[in-house]
């Protein structure tokens, strides 16, 4: 599969808001510009992505993590590009033929809400460049995930594993809520706790606040730097007709 642009926007860094995880920034604006989101399932923009998760994880003092060799219809990595420069990368683990990431350390937690019915997908492997620290570059990036395992492949349940610290930020920010209690992450080598949202209420934040980032200093919340649901439904054309092939639409509609 070919990297692919499937989104574009602005890159700019608002007032009085940052990304916790993303300790380093230099502080500088990045106004009046703009960044691509691709598929990053291949070739260089892999390469690159995959540089930048090491670079970030060793930074923190986390172990080494690779991106999933077995690029599939259940494993798709994103990237988010300044020019030729990769400044964010995010893996979509959708529930399937392979585990999760999160049943490593939460297959407790895992399999109640799969015995409750949740068909449930993994956003993981984040990493954001610190000297692009946008917020948008993040909403971009879930965005656009939300799209491939919502929209797409109609699953129904968020998870993310982050570390206790940040916890907070994704409750207030996203409207995730913790599933799982701090436990050690054996593939990083730091604690983290599980959180867990539904990709319904994912979608009625969109519907209310994406697209409108002037109202970023009333809500807090990542919701006003998601595209607009016009930009959503090009992205979802984009995916549909660039990342998916005919013999994989044929399988997601075995699928589900």
């Amino acid at each position: 599969m070919q990297a692919r642009t499937v989104a574009v926007a602005p890159l700019a860094m608002p007032r009085g808001m940052a990304i916790p995880s993303l300790r380093g920034s230099d502080g500088h604006r990045h106004a009046e510009r703009t960044f691509t989101v691709r598929t990053a399932s291949s070739g260089p923009e892999r390469e690159h992505a995959a540089e930048l998760l090491r670079e970030r994880y060793s930074w923190r003092g986390y172990r080494t993590v690779q991106l999933p060799a077995d690029q599939t219809g259940f494993r798709s990595t994103l990237s988010a590009h300044d020019g030729d420069d990769v400044i964010g990368t995010l893996t979509v683990e959708l529930d399937g033929s392979q585990p999760l990431s999160a049943d490593n350390a939460f297959g407790d937690v895992t399999a109640e809400l799969r015995a409750a019915g949740a068909r449930l997908a993994e956003f993981t492997r984040l990493a954001i460049d610190p000297g692009a620290s946008s917020p948008r570059v993040l909403a971009a990036l879930f965005h656009v995930g939300y799209i491939v395992a919502y929209r797409i492949r109609r699953y129904d349940t968020l998870l993310l594993e982050v570390n206790p610290r940040h916890a907070r930020f994704y409750e207030r920010m996203l409207g995730c809520q913790v599933v799982g209690g701090p436990r050690t992450h054996a593939g990083v080598g730091a604690p983290a706790v599980l959180l867990s949202a539904r990709f319904e209420f994912i979608r009625d934040q969109i519907g209310l606040f994406g697209g409108r980032p002037e109202d970023a200093g009333n809500v807090r919340s990542l919701y006003p730097f998601a595209f607009s649901q016009r930009d959503e439904e090009g992205i979802l054309a984009r995916l549909l007709a660039e990342q998916f092939s005919d013999s994989m639409a044929a399988e997601l509609d075995a699928l589900n």
